[in-house]
């Protein structure tokens, strides 16, 4: 299993957010980040193996990038967020779920098991 997962569900249709681009970044200096993997979510709003198995993230500060205006424009809806970005901070190299929870005008975010 990835070490860091995702979910993203469109609570506006109550269905899983199929195509949303997200890219894993950690710090690189002063307000920079950079990429570390990225991936499209698929039919179940899920990206398989975001982070390959055979890559171990070492504790510290990251930030998942979910780029949903695009997400949100394929579907003709106007949002009022071009992209979410989700800052966070693993201990360990232990699994973390980041899911997030998306519709036009909103979002939510937690850790989920």
């Amino acid at each position: 299993m990835s070490q860091i997962t995702t979910h993203v569900l469109d609570t506006s249709s109550g269905q899983p957010a199929k195509g949303i681009t997200i890219r894993l970044q950690r710090p690189a200096g002063a307000d920079l980040w950079e990429d570390i993997v990225s991936g499209v979510t698929n039919d179940d709003g899920r990206v398989q193996g975001l982070v390959p198995a055979d890559m171990v993230l070492k504790p510290g500060i990251y930030r998942m990038y979910f780029q949903t205006g695009e997400y949100f424009a394929a579907r003709n809806t106007r949002g009022f967020y071009p992209y979410i970005p989700v800052v966070f901070e693993i201990h360990d190299t232990e699994h973390y779920h980041v899911p997030l929870l998306l519709n036009p005008f909103g979002y939510s975010t937690y850790r989920g098991s």
